[in-house]
C-alpha cells in the first residue's frame, strides 16, 4: 500500500476507468491520506494495482451502473458482484466484472478476441460481451472467438443497413 510522507497509510478513494493514448486501458487510481488530506492520483495499466488498491473497490463507471438499478434490488446485486469479485481475487470492480458476476462467467474467451474487445469503449463492451457470450453458449460454444466476434458484428451491422433502406 502506498505511505504518506506522515508515515501514514495512504487509503483508495476511487478507481476511474481510461483509455490511453495508445489505446490501452488504464485505471486512475486516486488515494487520500486522511490524517493530513494530502491526495495521489496514479495511472495504472490494468491488472497491476497490487499495492496500489487497499481494498475493494468499485470503479467510477461501476458505481454509476450500481446508481441506476432499483433500489430493491442494489444490495443482492452489490452482494453477487462482490461475492464474485473476491472468490476471483479481485481488488477493482469494473463495468465488465459486474456483468461477469451476472452471467457467471461460464464462456472462455480467446487472447485475440479479448484483446479485440479491450479497444471498445467501456459502456458497449460490456453489451458486446454478453451478447458475444450469449451466442456462443447458443451454439453450444465454450470459447468466444475472432471468427464469432466478426459474425456478430456482420450480423448486426446488416440488421442497421436493412432497417436504413426500409
Amino acid at each position: 500500500m502506498l505511505v504518506c510522507g506522515c508515515g501514514r497509510w495512504m487509503h483508495t478513494e476511487g478507481v476511474e476507468e481510461r483509455i490511453a493514448g495508445d489505446g490501452a486501458q488504464t485505471w486512475f487510481v486516486r488515494s487520500e491520506c486522511r490524517p493530513c488530506h494530502w491526495l495521489v492520483g496514479i495511472d495504472v495499466p490494468v491488472g497491476h494495482i497490487d499495492g496500489m488498491v487497499d481494498r475493494l473497490v468499485w470503479s467510477d463507471d461501476a458505481r454509476h451502473r450500481l446508481d441506476r438499478v432499483p433500489p430493491y434490488a442494489v444490495s443482492m446485486l452489490r452482494d453477487l458482484v462482490e461475492s464474485f469479485a473476491r472468490a476471483r481475487q479481485q481488488r477493482v470492480i469494473t463495468y465488465d466484472v459486474i456483468d461477469q458476476a451476472q452471467i457467471g462467467d461460464v464462456v472462455a474467451w480467446d487472447p485475440d478476441a479479448e484483446r479485440r474487445l479491450a479497444n471498445v469503449p467501456a459502456p458497449v463492451r460490456a453489451m458486446a460481451r454478453i451478447e458475444l457470450e450469449r451466442t456462443a453458449v447458443d451454439r453450444g460454444a465454450r470459447c468466444v472467438t475472432v471468427a464469432l466476434m466478426e459474425e456478430v458484428k456482420a450480423r448486426y451491422f446488416g440488421m442497421a443497413a436493412q432497417q436504413e433502406e426500409a
